[in-house]
């Protein structure tokens, strides 16, 4: 029990404690979008960022030295997502930083063959972590908070994914949603994508959604926390299902 009350007590003083001044101004120059959100969003935002920082350890690949500015990006990107409610990165204990894209091998499997390859990616989600990240990726990232593409909310857009036992498109979902309304609207939506990226047509959804649904959950949270505008003109439901989900509006801010 007493073990218990104090891990409490340090999660409620992560929680409720704000940056540090140097953190704040790491946070405000590397990842600006959180400079638009309301006051009482920022505070929470703060507070989840400290508990990241308490729970994650940092590893530097290729020679890669850790930062104090990699370190709050990182979390300050990661934290947006879960800011204004109870999801949280339960399992997650290491991130691996390389300075830029990396080599990850992929085995496929064809009825007895077994093909193995390396592919050049810029971020990956391991289920319960690690999550593996391009530094420099991670960086412009944040930096274009516009265009739609952000590789750290796509990674821990599949981190959350993966919270419900399977990484596949389908989170727990908030106590005001109800599955067979995100099954239906995500179901749709995700068709007509691969219907539109087959014609050859621009989405603002980005064409790699169409490899999977949880690939499209992925991106469509990208879109959700840069474009949230074009996302509910383009898709209106799964606009509102990821508001419900993440108990935010980034229209408003």
């Amino acid at each position: 029990m007493i073990k218990f009350w104090a891990k409490r007590q340090r999660l409620h003083r992560l929680l409720s404690q704000p940056l540090s001044a140097v953190h704040r101004a790491i946070l405000e120059e590397q990842v600006p979008i959180t400079e638009k959100l309301p006051i009482d969003l920022r505070n929470k935002l703060e507070g989840k960022i400290n508990r990241f920082l308490d729970q994650v350890q940092f590893t530097g690949c290729n020679g890669l030295e850790i930062t104090e500015e990699m370190k709050v990006s990182i979390a300050g990107q990661a934290c947006l997502l879960v800011a204004n409610s109870e999801i949280w990165y339960d399992h997650l204990t290491t991130i691996l930083v390389y300075p830029g894209a990396f080599k990850s091998r992929q085995t496929q499997h064809n009825g007895y063959v077994v093909i193995e390859r390396d592919i050049v990616r810029t971020g990956e989600s391991w289920s319960r972590g690690p999550v593996i990240l391009s530094w420099s990726h991670s960086q412009k990232g944040a930096a274009n908070h516009m265009d739609g593409h952000n590789v750290v909310f796509h990674e821990f857009a599949h981190q959350i994914d993966d919270l419900s036992g399977r990484t596949d498109g389908v989170p727990n979902l908030g106590p005001n949603q109800k599955y067979s309304d995100w099954a239906q609207v995500f179901k749709t939506a995700f068709n007509k994508h691969v219907q539109l990226v087959q014609r050859g047509r621009k989405t603002v959804i980005d064409h790699y959604g169409a490899e999977g649904h949880e690939e499209f959950f992925a991106v469509s949270v990208e879109v959700f926390f840069e474009r949230p505008t074009s996302l509910k003109q383009e898709e209106p439901g799964v606009y509102e299902q990821l508001s419900l989900l993440f108990s935010l509006d980034p229209i408003s801010w």
